[in-house]
Protein backbone atom coordinates (compact mmCIF):
# COMPACT_ATOMS: atom_id res chain seq x y z
CA UNK A 1 0.00 0.00 0.00
CA UNK A 2 1.24 3.19 -1.04
CA UNK A 3 1.19 5.79 1.87
CA UNK A 4 1.75 8.86 -0.25
CA UNK A 5 -0.66 11.45 -1.45
CA UNK A 6 -0.75 11.19 -5.25
CA UNK A 7 -2.36 13.99 -7.35
CA UNK A 8 -5.80 13.91 -6.60
CA UNK A 9 -8.83 15.11 -8.95
CA UNK A 10 -10.47 18.06 -8.61
CA UNK A 11 -12.11 17.19 -5.12
CA UNK A 12 -15.52 19.22 -5.70
CA UNK A 13 -16.31 17.07 -9.29
CA UNK A 14 -15.15 13.89 -7.84
CA UNK A 15 -17.67 14.70 -4.55
CA UNK A 16 -20.34 15.31 -7.26
CA UNK A 17 -20.12 12.41 -8.60
CA UNK A 18 -20.23 10.53 -5.34
CA UNK A 19 -23.30 12.08 -4.14
CA UNK A 20 -25.07 12.02 -7.58
CA UNK A 21 -28.37 10.08 -7.06
CA UNK A 22 -31.00 10.01 -4.33
CA UNK A 23 -29.19 7.25 -1.69
CA UNK A 24 -27.27 9.14 0.74
CA UNK A 25 -23.67 7.60 0.89
CA UNK A 26 -23.16 7.90 4.39
CA UNK A 27 -26.77 7.28 5.59
CA UNK A 28 -28.89 9.87 7.23
CA UNK A 29 -28.47 8.99 10.71
CA UNK A 30 -25.97 11.06 12.31
CA UNK A 31 -22.67 9.61 13.47
CA UNK A 32 -22.15 7.82 16.71
CA UNK A 33 -19.65 9.43 17.96
CA UNK A 34 -21.06 12.89 17.84
CA UNK A 35 -24.20 11.32 19.24
CA UNK A 36 -22.59 10.24 21.83
CA UNK A 37 -21.01 13.64 22.43
CA UNK A 38 -23.75 15.91 21.39
CA UNK A 39 -24.51 16.69 24.86
CA UNK A 40 -21.68 19.01 25.64
CA UNK A 41 -23.88 21.91 23.94
CA UNK A 42 -27.05 23.53 24.96
CA UNK A 43 -30.12 24.41 23.03
CA UNK A 44 -29.33 27.75 21.40
CA UNK A 45 -25.50 27.18 20.75
CA UNK A 46 -23.88 28.17 17.49
CA UNK A 47 -22.21 25.07 16.01
CA UNK A 48 -20.34 24.62 12.85
CA UNK A 49 -20.31 20.97 11.23
CA UNK A 50 -17.25 21.08 8.92
CA UNK A 51 -17.62 19.20 5.20
CA UNK A 52 -20.91 17.64 6.39
CA UNK A 53 -21.44 16.32 2.56
CA UNK A 54 -25.05 15.47 2.54
CA UNK A 55 -26.24 16.82 5.74
CA UNK A 56 -26.65 13.91 8.24
CA UNK A 57 -24.94 15.20 11.18
CA UNK A 58 -26.29 19.07 10.65
CA UNK A 59 -29.72 18.04 10.43
CA UNK A 60 -29.41 16.12 13.70
CA UNK A 61 -27.74 18.87 15.80
CA UNK A 62 -30.45 21.22 14.44
CA UNK A 63 -33.17 19.07 15.37
CA UNK A 64 -31.85 18.85 18.72
CA UNK A 65 -32.14 23.00 18.91
CA UNK A 66 -28.49 24.26 17.62
CA UNK A 67 -28.52 27.12 15.40
CA UNK A 68 -26.22 25.04 12.73
CA UNK A 69 -23.83 26.39 10.27
CA UNK A 70 -21.96 23.98 7.67
CA UNK A 71 -20.51 24.12 4.53
CA UNK A 72 -18.95 21.32 1.66
CA UNK A 73 -17.32 21.12 -1.56
CA UNK A 74 -19.86 19.54 -3.10
CA UNK A 75 -22.93 21.54 -4.67
CA UNK A 76 -24.58 18.38 -4.85
CA UNK A 77 -24.54 17.11 -1.61
CA UNK A 78 -24.90 20.60 -0.05
CA UNK A 79 -28.92 20.37 -2.43
CA UNK A 80 -29.39 16.96 -0.65
CA UNK A 81 -28.56 18.62 2.22
CA UNK A 82 -31.21 21.22 2.18
CA UNK A 83 -33.44 19.02 0.81
CA UNK A 84 -32.78 16.68 4.56
CA UNK A 85 -33.05 19.90 6.36
CA UNK A 86 -36.54 21.09 4.78
CA UNK A 87 -38.04 17.21 5.53
CA UNK A 88 -36.87 17.70 8.96
CA UNK A 89 -38.34 21.35 9.45
CA UNK A 90 -35.32 22.71 10.48
CA UNK A 91 -33.05 25.98 9.48
CA UNK A 92 -29.26 25.60 8.46
CA UNK A 93 -26.56 27.72 7.25
CA UNK A 94 -25.44 26.54 3.92
CA UNK A 95 -22.21 27.09 1.97
CA UNK A 96 -20.82 25.23 -0.85
CA UNK A 97 -17.14 26.08 0.01
CA UNK A 98 -13.69 24.17 0.18
CA UNK A 99 -11.80 24.16 4.12
CA UNK A 100 -9.48 26.68 2.10
CA UNK A 101 -12.37 28.77 0.79
CA UNK A 102 -15.00 28.69 3.63
CA UNK A 103 -15.30 32.39 5.68
CA UNK A 104 -13.78 31.31 8.60
CA UNK A 105 -15.20 33.54 11.47
CA UNK A 106 -12.72 34.03 14.85
CA UNK A 107 -14.27 32.98 18.04
CA UNK A 108 -17.39 32.69 16.56
CA UNK A 109 -18.84 29.19 17.65
CA UNK A 110 -19.65 27.74 20.54
CA UNK A 111 -19.06 24.25 18.74
CA UNK A 112 -16.95 22.90 15.95
CA UNK A 113 -17.80 19.24 14.35
CA UNK A 114 -15.19 17.12 12.33
CA UNK A 115 -16.58 13.76 11.25
CA UNK A 116 -14.58 11.72 9.00
CA UNK A 117 -12.62 15.36 7.63
CA UNK A 118 -9.55 13.26 6.09
CA UNK A 119 -9.60 14.35 2.45
CA UNK A 120 -6.90 16.73 3.58
CA UNK A 121 -3.05 16.30 2.71
CA UNK A 122 -0.76 17.55 5.59
CA UNK A 123 -0.05 20.55 4.36
CA UNK A 124 -4.25 21.01 3.78
CA UNK A 125 -4.75 19.59 7.46
CA UNK A 126 -2.61 22.01 9.47
CA UNK A 127 -4.50 25.00 8.04
CA UNK A 128 -8.02 22.68 8.78
CA UNK A 129 -7.00 22.46 12.20
CA UNK A 130 -6.00 26.03 12.69
CA UNK A 131 -8.83 27.25 11.77
CA UNK A 132 -11.53 25.26 14.01
CA UNK A 133 -9.18 25.85 16.95
CA UNK A 134 -9.81 29.89 15.53
CA UNK A 135 -13.36 29.24 14.90
CA UNK A 136 -14.27 28.49 18.62
CA UNK A 137 -15.47 30.62 21.04
CA UNK A 138 -13.43 30.25 24.35
CA UNK A 139 -15.13 27.78 26.29
CA UNK A 140 -16.33 26.36 22.56
CA UNK A 141 -15.80 22.41 22.24
CA UNK A 142 -14.43 20.40 19.45
CA UNK A 143 -15.68 17.51 18.40
CA UNK A 144 -13.88 14.98 15.78
CA UNK A 145 -13.83 11.64 14.89
CA UNK A 146 -11.31 9.94 11.89
CA UNK A 147 -9.91 6.79 11.59
CA UNK A 148 -6.31 5.63 12.14
CA UNK A 149 -3.60 4.21 9.76
CA UNK A 150 -4.43 1.28 10.80
CA UNK A 151 -7.96 1.84 8.88
CA UNK A 152 -5.94 0.18 5.54
CA UNK A 153 -5.93 -2.97 6.73
CA UNK A 154 -9.73 -3.02 7.34
CA UNK A 155 -10.49 -0.75 3.82
CA UNK A 156 -14.33 0.10 5.00
CA UNK A 157 -14.54 3.80 4.14
CA UNK A 158 -11.87 6.86 4.43
CA UNK A 159 -9.15 7.42 2.03
CA UNK A 160 -6.44 4.77 0.99
CA UNK A 161 -3.29 6.56 1.95
CA UNK A 162 -1.91 6.94 5.36
CA UNK A 163 -0.67 10.85 5.00
CA UNK A 164 -4.60 11.58 5.47
CA UNK A 165 -5.30 9.64 8.68
CA UNK A 166 -5.22 10.13 12.44
CA UNK A 167 -3.25 9.31 15.75
CA UNK A 168 -4.03 10.22 18.91
CA UNK A 169 -0.44 11.19 18.90
CA UNK A 170 -0.94 13.45 15.80
CA UNK A 171 -4.20 15.12 17.36
CA UNK A 172 -2.90 15.80 20.65
CA UNK A 173 0.05 17.83 19.13
CA UNK A 174 -1.87 19.54 16.38
CA UNK A 175 -4.88 20.73 19.30
CA UNK A 176 -2.12 21.68 22.20
CA UNK A 177 -3.89 24.71 22.71
CA UNK A 178 -7.31 23.23 23.80
CA UNK A 179 -8.18 21.18 27.07
CA UNK A 180 -8.23 17.54 25.41
CA UNK A 181 -11.59 16.39 27.68
CA UNK A 182 -11.13 12.67 25.79
CA UNK A 183 -8.53 11.47 23.49
CA UNK A 184 -9.31 7.71 22.17
CA UNK A 185 -8.43 5.31 19.35
CA UNK A 186 -10.71 2.45 19.23
CA UNK A 187 -12.51 0.02 16.50
CA UNK A 188 -16.08 0.15 16.01
CA UNK A 189 -18.24 -1.67 13.48
CA UNK A 190 -19.99 1.07 11.19
CA UNK A 191 -23.48 0.65 9.20
CA UNK A 192 -23.29 4.57 7.62
CA UNK A 193 -24.87 4.01 4.07
CA UNK A 194 -22.30 2.40 2.06
CA UNK A 195 -19.67 4.77 2.56
CA UNK A 196 -18.91 3.35 5.95
CA UNK A 197 -19.58 -0.19 6.44
CA UNK A 198 -17.90 -2.55 8.20
CA UNK A 199 -14.84 -2.51 11.19
CA UNK A 200 -13.49 0.35 11.21
CA UNK A 201 -10.22 1.74 13.39
CA UNK A 202 -11.04 5.17 14.36
CA UNK A 203 -9.95 7.69 16.84
CA UNK A 204 -12.14 10.14 18.52
CA UNK A 205 -11.48 13.49 20.19
CA UNK A 206 -13.54 16.08 22.51
CA UNK A 207 -11.43 19.34 23.37
CA UNK A 208 -12.69 22.87 24.50
CA UNK A 209 -10.57 26.34 24.11
CA UNK A 210 -9.76 27.84 27.02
Amino acid sequence: MNSSSPPLPDAADTWNQRYEGDAYLFGTAPNDWLRQHAAIWSKGDRVLCVADGEGRNSVWLATRGLSVETFDISATGVEKARRMAAAAGVKIAFSVAGCDDFSWSESAYDGVVAIFVQFADPDMRKRLFANMIRALRPGGCLVLLGYTPRQLEYRTGGPPFASHLYTEQLLRASFAELRILELEEFEADLAEGTGHLGRSALVGMVAIRQ
